[in-house]
């Protein structure tokens, strides 16, 4: 079947299974459409299992990143009504320690009303009521609503509730290149890791759903994505050192979160940039200033018994000449690279956040039907998703 087709059963090859291949998968089972995604290893095993497992409220870039604030306010409150008992709603607070940090308060007070993300300004003896281990020099605090969620569980219920409504969801096949023919993209070369075998998959479009491996899928069709993979460390305390999310009430640096997971305490994070996503390293200088930095909001992270640390590559839309990558928006982008490269059959979605998955897919999942001629809604607001473990029935 051609590009172009009128038919609800177009057939959608989505690589990349992480969160933006999982809720695309929904969305577009949702319309009707033939899905396959592809995920080179495990689902959720790049960048989307091992973030720090925060729901943003969007506070967090309400002075300098208005956009990506709204994104995520908005789409925070759609993931509470869809994926009902998949968060902690634990509200999060930014901490103001000194001076500095109290001249930025009316900014960032300003960006959230204008972003539409309620507010609670909190003296600091009601901060220390709520969280204890908080320093206890703090000059103010703000209440926001944060939550944080399992960083694999929450894509494994958009799956799970792609599978159910046809999906074909194929892991451990990693693309190899992809099928031209004149300017048109018509599928993929697979190799399958587990059986060694080489195969491939046609399809009506082709959907590039990597993250940090934008750029790298999409050389396949000779065309450029501006991404730049941008890691970050982040350090697992044992013990929970607070119930809500505790961010610095500044401009976003390393170390001024601190996300309680179950029973540990994630750190977070750091901000470089590198060439390839597949080679991140940990360095001990960015875990000593999760510790320093950390322990200015909490002083208890410099004694917490140590779990375990790691690092994961942002997919950051921007530039390549950036030095660390936090000037980079942090909002997502869909790109048809018939528009942008003249080559039809192929569409990248990349950028965004763990809590922008969905409104990511329903951009995304647009422009695929608009280009098959599928006349379908998005129904992704209101469908609310199975449980992570009904995959598993399958």
């Amino acid at each position: 079947m051609a590009a172009g087709s009128t038919s609800p059963a177009a057939r959608v090859l989505i690589v990349g299974g992480g969160g933006t291949g999982a809720a695309l998968a929904h969305d577009l089972a949702l319309r009707g459409v033939a899905v396959i995604l592809v995920e080179r290893g495990e689902f959720t095993s790049g960048t989307t299992g091992r973030h720090h497992g925060l729901l943003h409220s969007g506070a967090r870039y309400a002075v300098n990143d208005r956009e990506s604030a709204v994104e995520c306010i908005e789409e925070n409150r759609i993931l509470r009504r869809i994926a009902p008992g998949s968060f902690e709603e634990n509200d999060g607070l930014f901490v103001a320690i000194d001076d500095e940090d109290m001249d930025y308060l009316p900014l960032f007070l300003e960006g959230c009303e204008a972003s539409g993300i309620p507010t609670q300004t909190l003296s600091p003896s009601h901060a220390l009521a709520l969280e204890p281990l908080l320093n206890p020099s703090l000059k103010a605090a703000v209440r926001v609503p944060d939550a944080t969620m399992d960083a694999m569980r929450l894509p494994m219920r958009f799956l799970a509730t792609a599978r159910a409504n046809g999906a074909d969801l194929l892991n451990y096949l990693e693309v190899t290149g992809l099928l031209l023919e004149r300017t048109a993209v018509t599928g993929a070369a697979v190799h399958d890791h587990v059986t060694g075998r080489e195969a491939e998959i046609r399809a009506d479009l082709v959907v590039n759903a990597t993250g940090p491996w934008s750029e790298r899928v999409a050389a396949f069709a000779g065309v450029d994505v501006p991404i730049q993979p941008s890691p970050g460390v982040l350090l697992a305390l044992r013990g929970r050192l607070c119930n809500m999310v505790v961010n610095h009430l500044h401009r976003s640096g390393d170390g001024d979160i601190v996300v309680p997971q179950r029973g540990l305490s994630i750190v977070g994070t750091s901000s470089w940039v590198v060439e390839d996503p597949d080679d991140l390293d940990v360095p001990e200088d960015h875990v000593r200033r999760m510790y320093e930095e950390g322990s200015r909001l909490i002083p208890a992270v410099l004694t917490a018994d140590f779990r375990s640390v790691w690092s994961a590559a942002r997919p950051l839309i921007g530039a390549r000449e950036t030095d660390t990558g936090r000037e980079l928006s942090r909002t997502f982008k869909t790109i048809d690279h018939a528009d942008t490269d003249g080559i039809d059959g192929f569409v990248t979605i990349t950028g965004g956040k763990a809590t922008t998955l969905r409104g990511m897919a329903e951009v995304c999942a647009d422009v695929v039907c608009h280009k098959l001629g599928i006349d379908e809604p998005c129904r992704t607001r209101e469908t609310v998703l199975l449980p992570h473990t009904a995959h598993l029935a399958a």
